[in-house]
């Protein structure tokens, strides 16, 4: 097939109107177009007010396909289709005695525990939470009724921290053997929005994320894989810098050379565990901040224009960064377009805030995390644990800002600025439940981030009209933008630097920032692993044609 890339189109178009484009982009007559398919849509609101276009990329079947792709040598919107079907690196032919464990079930886990199922390697999945339903339950109880269940929260348990979020898909990391690809036809298939596929910044949703992440479960078990909730692991067995298996908080031990750290970003008793057994460690930077609230009708009417409420669209987004005179980067994060802030601490007497929204993108306001850049040199340079250590000094100050009772410690913006505390909200209702508590937020950062963010938010209001208006919410605080260390492991085996067997992989080992990413890596490594376990000489033709290809290239 051929693709053909930059076509744009009115936003109020026909699929009759886009085969008419193809027709006349390729020069061709109407009986030339065999098929065509949308590989990506995304628009152009450049011009918000005269006219907003939706942009395609199309993979197109034409007869005579030589003879068209000769006809546009020289114009690189036109060129062949590349091959983005998954290809398995290796297939067990019978079974194989020893089976791969998976700590942590988040995306990362997820993705690589399907994949060894796929592959016929019969995975075992320790979880330290609860199956989705469950967790649901025991969120809402947070929420609700400020009644924490440390070990299945937002942070823990089935779908990992991704599940209670805007559900985003989208990255910019390099996936040259187009792995993402394979993580969206997994979500559609398992029940997923097929526009999953296509479109430019594609997202699911909790409530549809719940269902998606169940099925998948469930063909993992139906592959021969085994998945075990309420199974938080202890320790692992090393014998001379190999890991022989894990022993659970229950005492049992469970066998295995091949060990799948999938971990979140707040695993941090886990993160305590392997510093003490002596896996290798470093610290990373994260950023730490607020996350800010605005109706969501004043994203779209700057972000749009006339074409703000247009169901084609959607809720708008935004991106903003700044660098402040300090030398801090400050910059938004996980932006929830028509969302909700949510509690997400799974630790006692702490207050953590994230944001979440449902695929509809419905509620009142928009929310985004405004986030300060730090580093282990400058900033916490105590020890491999510092950065950790920070996070929970940061969050246990915000419980007490917030009354003790995990409500969210909060300020408007005008007063923030103006270094004041707040005592009466504005237009702008805070959506964080339990509860917001008016008050300063002065000392719920390091001083530098506070200077930065006063610094940055009149700035963002030159990006964004209005962005800075007086009564939009601060709350408090955004600690886990990412963990604050990486399990470093070998760019070529991916197993840790000194411990053999031991597959560090996703957010918690700091190898991805997201849903797709996190998924990603977790195929990876589940290649990784089924290269080792069966051989070099068991991998497939595929693999071999894939290497080739993507050399050629």
């Amino acid at each position: 097939m051929l693709r053909l890339s930059e076509l744009s189109l009115p936003l109020e178009h026909s699929p009759e109107e886009l085969r008419q484009a193809i027709v006349a982009r390729l020069k061709l007559s109407a009986a030339d177009l065999l098929d065509f398919h949308v590989f990506k849509r995304s628009y152009d609101a450049r011009k918000k007010n005269s006219t907003i276009l939706f942009v395609y990329v199309i993979d197109v079947k034409v007869r005579n396909e030589a003879v068209v792709l000769k006809r546009f040598n020289d114009d690189r919107n036109v060129g062949l289709s590349p091959d983005t079907r998954y290809h398995f690196v290796a297939q067990a032919t019978a079974p194989v005695d020893e089976r791969p464990i998976v700590v942590g079930f988040g995306p990362c886990g997820l993705f690589a525990a399907l994949v060894l199922a796929q592959m016929g390697l019969r995975p075992i999945v320790l979880e330290r939470g609860q199956n989705v339903r469950q967790r649901t339950k025991d969120t809402w109880a947070l929420w609700r009724n400020r009644e924490l269940t440390p070990e299945s929260n937002v942070q823990f348990g089935e779908g990992g921290a991704g599940l209670f979020s805007d559900g985003k898909l989208y990255s910019q990391i390099k996936d040259p053997h187009f792995y993402g690809r394979k993580v969206m036809q997994e979500f559609v298939k398992a029940g997923a929005p097929p526009e999953i596929l296509y479109v430019s910044k594609p997202h699911i949703g909790t409530f549809r994320l719940t269902g998606v992440v169940a099925a998948m479960r469930e063909e993992i078990i139906a592959l021969g894989g085994e998945v075990r909730f309420g199974s938080k692991v202890a320790s692992l067995v090393l014998n001379d810098e190999q890991v022989e298996g894990v022993t659970l908080e229950s005492g049992e031990t469970i066998a295995s050379r091949h060990v799948v750290l999938a971990l979140g970003h707040s695993s941090r008793d886990t993160f305590r565990m392997l510093h003490k057994q002596g896996v290798f460690i470093e610290p990373k930077p994260f950023a730490v901040g607020f996350r800010i609230e605005h109706p969501q009708s004043q994203i779209d009417r700057v972000r749009l224009g006339k074409y703000a409420g247009h169901p084609e669209l959607g809720a708008a987004d935004y991106k903003l960064t700044y660098q402040a005179s300090n030398g801090r980067a400050v910059y938004s994060f996980c932006m929830c377009p028509g969302g909700t802030v949510v509690a997400a601490t799974s630790a006692a007497e702490r207050v953590v805030t994230n944001g979440m929204s449902q695929y509809s993108r419905n509620e009142r306001n928009a929310n985004a995390g405004i986030v300060v850049g730090i580093n282990p040199a400058e900033d916490y340079p105590g020890g491999t644990l510092a950065g950790m250590e920070l996070q929970e000094r940061l969050e246990a100050h915000a419980y007490v800002l917030g009354g003790s009772d995990y409500s969210a410690p909060g300020q408007l913006v005008g007063d923030f600025i103006k270094g004041v505390a707040s005592t009466k909200l504005g237009d702008v209702q805070p959506s964080y439940k339990p509860g917001v508590k008016l008050t300063d937020l002065a000392s719920a950062l390091p001083y530098y981030a506070i200077a930065a963010i006063r610094e940055a938010l009149p700035n963002f209001g030159r990006q964004i009209h209005h962005f800075d208006r007086a009564d939009a919410v601060l709350t408090g605080v955004e600690t886990r933008t990412s963990s604050p260390i990486r399990i470093t492991r070998n760019s070529e085996t991916l197993q840790s630097l000194n411990t053999r067997g031991l597959y560090p992989a996703g957010e918690g080992a700091g190898y991805a920032g997201g849903i797709l990413s996190a998924g990603v890596d977790g195929i990876r490594v589940a290649e990784a692993i089924a290269t080792d376990m069966l051989g070099a000489t068991d991998i497939s033709r595929s693999k071999q044609k894939r290497r080739a290809t993507s050399e050629a290239e």
